[in-house]
């Protein structure tokens, strides 16, 4: 007997148990049927963008604006150089690569035997600038007196008019779109056979604003970067093709005339071709994004 009580004490006490879990259960279908419980948020859509030092800051002012307006979208933005963001994107880290420049032989021969067939999108256009300090007193050069400073056949400033001080040379590292640009377009002057290399007295900056602290410091110094990373604490170069001029200072005017001489396009990649929220991204990124673009130091595409 004193085990059957047992029992049926066990019985109760499990039936008093189940019943606050039998009225949730029919909370919550009744619940269901009002409407009251919530239905499970949307899971974000997340694109990673990297690559170009140029462009990062472009870059993180359009996705930070994108965001407001998406905010089921995450667009994770960094800088690193345009051969990292674009080897991220051969090898599926990345879902938007930025560049100032456009993919080697090697890259694309790389990305078809990946099975990839990237795609350019031109999202902006940039003039780069060639700077020194405040108190130097050279204020023009060509195109030809920039490479012979750049592969060290003029080591004085006095040789271009200036005092008779040592050129202190500053570049990109070779990882950034910008070095490359330069090396092809200004130290090689645009020669394909020409097989020129920058000095090996070049310090190698590694990012705009190493150019920038150095140029403000030094008086002998002279640099090269994009126009939006350009500060009145440098003294900006009126460049010409030759002697013959004009002698152009980069700005978008001059970018979209074409009269100042080192200028391109930059670009993002994708691995094919966009869909999805990426396309959507580059499609706002090439229509109502341009008006961020001329109050980051760059050029609009229209």
């Amino acid at each position: 007997m004193r085990y059957e009580r047992s029992r049926a004490r066990s019985g109760r006490t499990c039936l008093w148990l189940l019943i606050p879990v039998f009225l949730l259960c029919f909370g919550c279908r009744a619940g269901e049927r009002n409407g009251a419980v919530s239905a499970p948020a949307q899971a974000a859509v997340s694109i990673q963008n990297t690559g170009s030092d140029t462009l990062v800051n472009l870059a993180l002012a359009w996705a930070e604006a994108y965001m407001d307006s998406h905010p089921e979208v995450r667009l994770a933005v960094t800088g690193g150089g345009s051969g990292t963001g674009i080897a991220g994107l051969l090898n599926g880290t990345v879902q938007i690569a930025n560049a100032s420049r456009e993919m080697s032989a090697e890259e694309l021969e790389r990305a078809r035997a990946g099975g990839l067939h990237p795609v350019r999108i031109t999202v902006a256009r940039d003039a780069i600038a060639v700077v020194v300090n405040p108190g130097n007193p050279v204020g023009r050069l060509t195109l030809a007196q920039i490479s012979a400073l750049y592969t060290g056949s003029i080591t004085r400033w006095k040789e271009l008019g200036g005092q008779d001080r040592p050129v202190v040379l500053l570049s990109r590292e070779s990882n950034s779109g910008t070095y490359v640009y330069f090396l092809e377009n200004v130290v090689r002057l645009g020669r394909k056979e020409d097989r020129s290399l920058f000095s090996p007295e070049t310090l190698l900056m590694p990012s705009s604003e190493g150019i920038s602290t150095e140029v403000r410091q030094n008086p002998n110094a002279v640099g090269y970067d994009g126009l939006g990373y350009v500060t009145p604490e440098q003294k900006t170069l009126a460049v010409a093709r030759d002697e013959r001029g004009p002698y152009v200072l980069p700005s978008a005017s001059t970018v979209n005339d074409g009269s100042y001489p080192i200028a391109r396009p930059l670009f993002m990649y994708t691995a094919g071709e966009p869909s999805g929220p990426v396309k959507e991204y580059l499609d706002w990124i090439t229509g109502e994004g341009q008006a961020l673009v001329k109050g980051l130091g760059f050029v609009p595409l229209r």
